[in-house]
């Protein structure tokens, strides 16, 4: 193990010193001095050395104005770089000695300890080819990289890899040298931040980037390896139609408080993924082309193609027609929608059964090698990925619909649909729905909100079946919510089946999701319109928000038990759709354990749940590290169907119940009942500043107001600029504090022992509190906050280290992490890159709210890099 972290540091140093070089190139030695004198008065500061804290400060006071930009950038960069070592550092060689790493051997190790429960391995084969995992790609307004240094970061991990060999010539040594000059030359006079708010369709491209540069490659090697595992414990191979993991989509769909989304960028991106799709479809079917040069052929084949002295060639070419004129159809519609001709591929069956019939053909031939060559992974992305490449979900507020079915129902002079209780829109609800005809005349002529919402629903009913995955109501809380969706789509001409998805968010919410849930199922006539499964939305950033991350967690826990519990009742099969975000403050964390801590029964063969902008970059950004995370999800998914965690006992039920109440109630005296708490927030923090930067295409309020009207992404990341993680610990202190008074602490230990969910969230608030920093956060008091207000900013950081001695009495530990000395690590070597850019950003805040115009000035850039470069280098907390 010392050996593999060697090899990370000497990446890490390699890096930083080649962009050294860059900074001495352009700037100057002068420049290069600077930075070096900062980062070890940062490195001497945090071990305590008040001289280096000095030094530190005198530095970076004697920035001039025209240097402030570039050492915030300098930093930021760093940690770019960190980050990409350490990303590559989990796919890199390993040595006949160096053991694999976890992603590599869990999906072994879960199949080992699965026979040994006694599953057969005929039925462990049958449940992994049927699991249906799907990975929602949602934005993220804190990705802030650029594709094109995406891009670029991608290519120094590239030459990571070319590096990582032991018998490397002098001259190629050399050349992967000069290889990583030029790409950080080219990072370093590449602009890291974009000058303007991206565009919903702007973020559908980063998505879609991410499928054709690493999980089209991942995806079949991903499944190569499960079928290697299949095929050595279980003597059988993985069916190739088998899709256990495909992927959908947000980006251009997600149209909640975000007036960019509009009915006419849905369907361009719908455009978009099938030409994209179309065009990776056609680079798998050239190469299978030129490498399908055999003349053995099955009678299908010959059939098809008669006697060509070429057949899989003369196949593929049909199908490769057949894909330019897909590919462009799809460019022509963007600009004229155009319909498509008699050649456009419409049914995934068109993709796939030319593939097929060559693979069977070959198979046939005895020439099976060649099949499970290209011509296998080509078939599992057609499977996957399709025509459509993704499958885009639509999500609109609950309130949207209702507001447009007020109108409508005032306009037919049927009473007001906003003024009706529960049982009277059911009633008017289920009537039309059973009307065959029409609930709106030909020359109604809707205001511009109401005409949005039925355009949106225009599009989903013209919209190819494969092409759509769901559509989500958010901030639903009744039946009528999810009927009023369907009798919008049937009124747009919707003719087939598509899940509408009620999103439960609020901590009220979560506690009725059951209830609610048991009434939609017995009215009259839903269940004869649902295709597939009931699936549910659980919400994890608006219930955090709302209440804090102990009291909804435990409120997103019960509300899957009792979902379970009605389906079960109904006989309906359930799909949860998790809103997990990547912070923990949003349900973050590492996914294989979050998946293994829920509930017993809700994870049944099936699992759906959000990835968010720069965790996608993070975790699938490279193919390697695709290809572990997706084996992290299948392990996951099929430990907890096969062996779910134990139900809790009502002992640790009832001690749940307390810690949540004090929870909630601690964490909503700040938040809600401080009268000094909005206006602390708003100068302790960036979030003000957050607004104005050019981060993703949504606003960050959904309207004018308080903290409550604030985006949960904000919220929690305004606090994470500061290291204070507020959102991600408050609550906990008062309620493990409480829970010591009452004599409960044998009672917890139990609970963190042997309940798998409880471990999971104390080991998450753990990570999160070894990356707060009090003193930090100080900082920014000290140079943003009102006298008045500062008292406030004491009492929190007073939390904070309550909260802090809590969890290390609940591990025994005497630091944080103490146990995962990795992570410490990780996190520790990070600071001294950190610390200059909180500095940095401290003094930034400061000077721009004395100024009233800085737009587009290298001040308001320096303070997006700073926002950037903190993000980048608190991960999963940023």
């Amino acid at each position: 193990m010392a050996e593999i972290d060697a090899r990370l540091r000497e990446d890490v140093h390699l890096l930083g010193e080649l962009l050294g070089e860059t900074f001495r190139a352009e700037r100057g030695a002068d420049f290069l001095a600077k930075i070096e004198r900062i980062r070890k008065g940062a490195k001497a500061a945090r071990r305590g050395s008040l001289a280096g804290a000095q030094q530190l400060a005198e530095t970076l006071d004697a920035l001039a104005e025209d240097e402030l930009l570039p050492v915030a950038r300098a930093f930021n960069q760093f940690l770019n770089l960190a980050n990409i070592a350490e990303q590559y550092h989990r796919i890199r060689r390993r040595r006949p000695a160096e053991p694999l790493p976890f992603e590599e051997r869990v999906l072994g190790e879960v199949l080992e300890r699965l026979q040994a429960a006694g599953h057969s391995s005929q039925g462990l084969a049958q449940q992994i080819a049927g699991l249906d995992i799907e990975l929602v790609l949602t934005a993220h307004p804190t990705e802030v990289a650029r594709r094109t240094l995406i891009k670029k970061y991608d290519d120094i991990a590239a030459c990571l890899a070319a590096r990582d060999h032991a018998d490397l010539s002098v001259k190629e040594k050399a050349q992967t040298l000069r290889e990583l000059r030029r790409l950080l030359a080219e990072v370093w006079h590449t602009e890291e931040i974009r000058r303007s708010k991206p565009t919903p369709v702007d973020e559908a491209k980063w998505g879609f980037a991410v499928i054709e540069h690493s999980l089209w490659s991942a995806l079949p090697g991903f499944l190569r390896g499960v079928d290697e595992l299949l095929h050595g414990c279980c003597g059988t191979r993985l069916p190739l139609e088998a899709a256990p993991v495909r992927f959908a989509s947000w980006m251009g769909g997600d149209r909640d408080g975000n007036p960019n989304v509009t009915a006419q960028v849905t369907a361009e991106v719908l455009l978009l993924a099938r030409r994209i799709a179309a065009e990776l479809h056609l680079r798998d079917v050239e190469r299978l082309i030129t490498d399908l040069s055999m003349h053995q052929a099955s009678p299908a084949l010959r059939e098809r193609v008669g006697e060509a002295p070429e057949p899989y060639r003369a196949l593929l070419r049909q199908l490769r027609t057949r894909l330019f004129a897909t590919r462009d159809w799809a460019a022509a519609a963007l600009q004229d929608g155009q319909a498509p001709g008699a050649a456009v591929l419409q049914d995934n069956r068109e993709l796939l059964e030319p593939l097929l019939l060559c693979y069977d053909s070959l198979v046939a031939c005895g020439l099976g090698t060649i099949a499970d060559g290209p011509l296998l992974d080509s078939l599992r992305r057609a499977h996957t990925f399709g025509l459509f490449l993704v499958r885009l979900d639509i999500r609109q507020d609950a309130g949207r619909h209702a507001a447009a079915l007020d109108e409508i129902t005032a306009y037919l002079g049927v009473g007001r649909y906003a003024e009706w209780d529960e049982t009277q829109r059911l009633d008017f609800l289920q009537r039309e729905l059973d009307n065959p005809r029409p609930l709106l005349p030909a020359h109604y002529r809707p205001s511009a909100d109401t005409a949005e919402v039925l355009a949106t629903c225009r599009v989903a009913a013209q919209a190819p079946a494969a092409a759509l995955g769901s559509y989500v109501i958010s901030m639903a809380g009744a039946p009528s919510d999810v009927l009023a969706v369907e009798l919008l789509l049937k009124e747009a001409g919707l003719q087939r089946p598509l899940r509408v998805v009620p999103l439960f968010e609020t901590l009220d919410d979560l506690e009725h999701a059951g209830s609610v849930i048991d009434r939609l199922l017995g009215v009259p006539g839903y269940r004869a319109r649902q295709a597939g499964p009931q699936e549910v939305m659980i919400g994890y950033s608006d219930s955090a928000k709302d209440a804090g991350t102990l009291a909804a967690a435990w409120a997103q826990y019960r509300a899957q038990e009792a979902l379970v519990d009605v389906c079960q009742r109904h006989g309906v099969e359930l799909l949860l759709f998790h809103g997990r975000g990547g912070t923990v403050g949003r349900g973050g964390g590492p996914a294989h354990v979050a998946i293994r801590s829920q509930p017993p029964g809700s994870v049944a063969g099936r699992f759906r749940v959000t990835e968010q902008g720069e965790m996608i970059r993070f975790k699938f950004g490279l193919p390697g590290v695709a290809e572990q995370n997706l084996s992290l999800y299948l392990a996951a998914v099929l430990e907890a169907t096969l062996l779910p965690p134990p139900a809790p006992t009502a002992e640790w039920r009832a001690l749940m119940e307390r810690l949540a109440a004090d929870g909630v109630a601690a964490y909503r005296a700040v938040v809600r009942e401080h009268p000094q708490f909005v206006a602390y927030f708003r100068q302790a923090t960036p979030e003000q500043e957050l607004g104005r930067l050019p981060l993703g295409s949504r606003p960050a309020r959904r309207r004018s107001g308080g903290v409550e009207s604030l985006r949960a992404i904000p919220w929690i990341f305004a606090w994470t600029q500061t290291r204070l993680m507020l959102p991600a610990w408050l609550g906990w202190e008062a309620a493990l504090g409480q829970a010591a008074e009452r004599g409960e602490t044998r009672l917890l230990h139990e609970m963190r022992e042997h309940w798998p969910f409880f471990r999971t969230r104390i080991d998450m608030l753990e990570m999160v509190l070894a990356k707060a920093d009090a003193g930090i956060a100080r900082l920014y008091d000290e140079r943003l906050v009102e006298e008045n207000l500062r008292p406030l900013g004491q009492q929190l950081r007073d939390l904070l280290s309550q909260a802090s001695d809590a969890v290390l009495r609940l591990t025994g530990q005497a630091q944080l992490l103490g146990s995962d000395p990795v992570l410490r690590e990780s996190i520790s070597v990070r600071d001294a890159y950190l610390d200059p850019l909180h500095l940095l950003q401290v003094e930034l805040l400061a000077r721009s709210r004395r100024l009233a115009e800085h737009a587009e000035s290298p001040l308001e850039q320096a303070l997006l890099v700073s926002v950037a470069g903190i993000a980048a280098g608190l991960r999963n907390t940023g």
